[in-house]
């Protein structure tokens, strides 16, 4: 006789089996949920008051432990930018040694207000990619101009094609090829220019090397200027002899005159050029009068990053998590206690 349960009966009983289980754990949540609600009306007094607590010591904290946030753009010239990241590395080395003595002797009024110091580039890669050579305005140098900016183009898909673009982009060996890059300062309490940033600048100047390659290339620059301006002039009288031939009506041959306008377009052209150039040298001579140029400062930006400024808020959970956290281990080492106490 067989003694097999028909498996629509056996379905049934899992059913009821889940349905069960479903039921239990639905209860179980209630449960919980209640004891939580009756833990909270309980201890009502309690727990407003550690709310009223924290959010008072958490408005003190707040008013009186502060930091600041400090940025300068600079613009690292004459492939200074490794001696401004060794520089930046030190200053940060001494600033977590707390070394007064070296930070007062470079101009720090209030060493121990400072916490801390970094570099990061200002990510720019399409500057990158076209990075400028300062070279002669002619064709020649337009030429080489394209060809050195197809070749930072065909190393930077070199680099991207054996690493992950975004590391490229932001590592060490790209990034101190950008054109500017910013300090970060932050500090304790206010500062003021005249006492942190200007010294901090002037020590980072402080390069005899350095200085000696701005003094050669702003000579170079200003006698270049100077040649340039005269050529300019003897192009300008020469334009103007030309002028008053063809006023006097001294060429009248037709096939002179045409060889002639070409070459007085060309001298017209080579005039624009130096123009330019002109322009060109007078905007680098106001990038190159440091050798780590300041662009830009902005001081005293309150930091709210992380818990800064929001003590108010976040003491007054850690107070109550912490209540709730000492009774809930209370109410589990007394019902351990009295178990074991039975089980005697």
């Amino acid at each position: 006789m067989s003694t097999n349960v028909p498996s629509d009966q056996n379905e049934e009983i899992d059913l009821m089996q889940i349905s069960k289980m479903i039921g239990s754990f639905s209860q179980g949540i209630k449960m919980t949920i209640f004891k939580y609600i009756r833990f909270f009306i309980k201890n009502r007094v309690v727990i407003s008051g550690l709310l009223l607590i924290g959010f008072g010591v958490g408005i003190y904290f707040d008013s009186t432990i502060k930091s600041y946030n400090h940025q300068i753009i600079v613009k690292p010239n004459f492939g200074s930018t490794e001696y401004l990241y060794s520089k930046i590395d030190l200053i940060e080395s001494k600033i977590k040694q707390k070394d007064t003595v070296f930070l007062k002797s470079i101009g720090i009024e209030s060493p121990l207000n400072i916490t801390l110091i970094e570099i990061n580039p200002i990510i720019d890669i399409y500057s990158f990619v076209n990075s400028k050579v300062i070279t002669d305005v002619n064709a020649k140098a337009i030429t080489d101009k394209s060809e050195n900016n197809t070749l930072n183009l065909e190393l930077f898909k070199l680099l991207t094609e054996a690493d992950d673009i975004n590391k490229v982009i932001q590592g060490k060996l790209t990034s101190k090829n950008y054109s500017y890059y910013t300090i970060n300062i932050n500090s304790k309490d206010f500062i003021l220019e005249e006492n942190t940033i200007i010294p901090l600048l002037k020590y980072l100047n402080q390069n005899e090397y350095f200085n000696k390659v701005r003094s050669t290339a702003l000579s170079n620059i200003i006698l270049k200027m100077k040649k340039n301006e005269e050529i300019i002039i003897q192009i300008d009288n020469l334009l103007n002899e030309f002028s008053s031939s063809i006023n006097g009506g001294q060429k009248s041959n037709k096939l002179v005159y045409y060889n002639e306008n070409n070459q007085i377009n060309e001298i017209i052209a080579s005039k624009n050029n130096l123009i330019w150039e002109l322009g060109c040298q007078r905007t680098e001579l106001l990038d190159i009068d440091a050798v780590i140029k300041k662009i830009s400062c902005v001081t005293n930006v309150q930091n709210n990053e992380n818990i800064n400024g929001k003590l108010k808020f976040i003491l007054p959970l850690f107070f109550i998590f912490g209540f709730i956290l000492v009774r809930f281990s209370l109410g589990f080492y007394n019902k351990q206690k009295r178990l074991s106490e039975l089980n005697r």
